[in-house]
């Protein structure tokens, strides 16, 4: 067993996959107690390991994000910035290729990816389709 400091530790002596919302909760308060700690030991370091191992287990398969299409992404970005598809015309190139996209007859490209990525300040991988394994 990890020896750690008898205020972090849990009410098992070795922490267990999470089973509930409730022990959940338990160990993210341990955890980020041990996270704000200035000078952790080896041994708490180790444990806040397990701990997030544990924690981001049960938080993929009770909180796992649904697959959104790019078009999808790009439509809420343009509500979220009030945007309209003239406003878009800077990052495809024309205003037909702008409504080729919106109307599903055209797939956004690793350019226009690029371009959206910059104009709304977002990570490239939002736009690419993920595929949930569940």
């Amino acid at each position: 067993m990890i020896a750690v400091s008898e205020k972090y530790t849990l009410e098992v002596s070795s922490p267990t996959p999470i089973s509930s919302q409730r022990q959940h909760e338990k160990y993210l308060s341990v955890l980020d107690r041990l996270a704000s700690k200035a000078n952790s030991m080896a041994e708490e370091a180790k444990y806040a390991q397990v701990l997030l191992t544990l924690i981001e287990a049960y938080e993929e398969d009770h909180y796992c994000v649904a697959d959104v299409s790019p078009l999808a992404v790009l439509r809420d970005l343009m509500d979220a910035n009030n945007l309209r598809q003239k406003d878009l015309i800077a990052v495809f190139g024309s205003g037909s290729i702008v409504s080729e996209v919106l109307h599903k007859k055209r797939d956004i490209n690793k350019n226009h990816i690029e371009k959206l990525s910059k104009r709304f300040n977002v990570s490239p991988s939002v736009f690419f389709s993920r595929t949930l394994d569940k």
